[in-house]
């Protein structure tokens, strides 16, 4: 659907035939960190915003890789950029815990930022502010920060695929003394730990933030959720699509679908 302008994308071929096409670029989510949990990577659609035009020929598409897990207070670095065309969804921001986080598409625990770099509409939001036990932030709302783990931040659904799937949850936070409770996740964020043990993953191809470790304990944290690209392009394209572990369908629109969980090159006729 269109909001009043279009963004004209530029593929290898060139003339010919130009299509709108619908997008989802999510980018890779950040793992957990000491106690906090990881930003989920940037959340970027036409769903948003507006279709894309694009001409025939081949694109390529880079997909977000997920950073973590690490060991005990070892900090978990940004996850990776997703890319498609001129949309690029930035990685979500690690969590070190206290005393400090990191910016990305959305901000790792303790109170990482959000939207990092800026882009309208944004691409995420804020981690929670406690360094220890804060959740991530994520597509649809920032993490918390509670007695125990604070909670993951809430993703966002998209239906680019043909079909409702939530995507770029916030990681949970971990629990500590005297609060051993874990803090949860959602959107294919990972849940915290509880006060010792280990931070669960977020899930791969949703680009969600991985759960912060047990602050009384030394385990390791949870890794983040590798990024996603979805294509959706009129019936009468063409979409083509490799390496082969990526995928093509048809939704019950008619629309042609590609689905990109690893890097590769889009190529639309």
């Amino acid at each position: 659907m269109s909001f009043g302008y279009q963004v004209l994308g530029f593929g290898s071929g060139g003339g010919g035939t130009v299509y709108d096409v619908n997008y989802l670029v999510v980018a890779g989510g950040a793992g957990g960190g000491s106690g906090g949990g990881g930003g989920a990577g940037g959340y970027r659609t036409s769903e948003d915003s507006a279709v894309m035009e694009v001409e025939p020929g081949d694109y390529t598409i880079t997909i977000g890789a997920s950073s973590g897990p690490m060991p005990g207070n070892v900090p978990s670095p940004n996850g990776g950029n997703s890319i498609f065309n001129i949309i690029t969804s930035a990685g979500g921001g690690g969590s070190p815990g206290a005393p400090g986080a990191l910016a990305g598409g959305s901000g790792g625990a303790a109170g990482g930022a959000g939207n990092t770099p800026p882009v309208s509409p944004s691409q995420g939001n804020n981690g929670g502010p406690s360094g220890q036990s804060g959740g991530g932030g994520a597509g649809g709302g920032g993490g918390t920060s509670t007695p125990g783990g604070g909670s993951g931040g809430v993703g966002r659904d998209s239906s680019v695929s043909g079909s409702s799937v939530e995507y770029a949850g916030g990681g949970g936070g971990g629990g500590y003394i005297p609060n051993p409770a874990p803090g949860p996740a959602t959107d294919g964020g990972g849940n915290g730990a509880a006060r010792t043990g280990v931070g669960s993953n977020a899930t791969n191809g949703k680009g969600g933030g991985g759960g912060g470790n047990g602050v009384d304990g030394t385990p390791t944290n949870g890794r983040g959720g590798t990024g996603v690209v979805i294509v959706s392009a009129p019936a009468d394209a063409t979409l083509t699509v490799a390496p082969g572990t990526n995928t093509t369908s048809t939704a019950p629109g008619g629309e042609k679908v590609a689905t990109f969980t690893v890097s590769g090159t889009l190529t639309v006729e």
